[in-house]
């Protein structure tokens, strides 16, 4: 790793540390980065905020897209203190940077109590079967929208 890296992922580790002793959430930090400037910064905030989704890497997404007035982080970088779970890698993901480092693994949350291990199960088991029974209800006029979406002229792709 360069110096770069290394002191944009300390940056993460210590918004970990800070968010963690500070009672916001878990030992969790993320910084968004675009070319040598920090534009999005987060920390787990679930306990503070009674939020789920509040994870490290989501609320620095979202700390980056308004900061940048963009739904897309296509030239930017994220520095994890760990390797995000399915959900923020789904928000990575809808997000488009160009690189993610991550510092602990999901092996490491997990011996801390941070076990994803049932998440990335349920995610390829079939509908039928996973423990949060999953319903499709109401499909055709659901649809619908879909097809109203596919002749908007005035659409925003993304």
């Amino acid at each position: 790793m360069t110096d770069r890296e290394l002191r944009f992922m300390q940056a993460a580790v210590d918004l970990a540390r800070n968010g963690m002793n500070k009672g916001v959430g878990g030992p969790f930090g993320c910084v968004i980065v675009k070319g040598d400037t920090i534009v999005g910064r987060g920390c787990n905030s679930v306990a503070s905020s009674n939020d789920p989704t509040a994870h490290a890497e989501v609320v620095a997404i979202r700390d980056a897209c308004k900061n940048l007035q963009t739904f897309q982080l296509t030239d930017c970088e994220i520095y994890t203190s760990c390797e995000p779970c399915p959900m923020c890698m789904g928000a990575i993901y809808w997000a488009r940077p160009k690189k993610v480092y991550f510092g602990a693994t999901r092996h490491d949350a997990a011996a801390a109590g941070f076990d994803d291990s049932l998440i990335y199960q349920e995610l390829t088991a079939p509908f039928h079967d996973r423990i949060i029974e999953c319903v499709n209800l109401g499909r055709e006029k659901a649809v619908v929208v879909f097809d109203e979406w596919n002749d908007k002229s005035d659409k925003v792709t993304y």
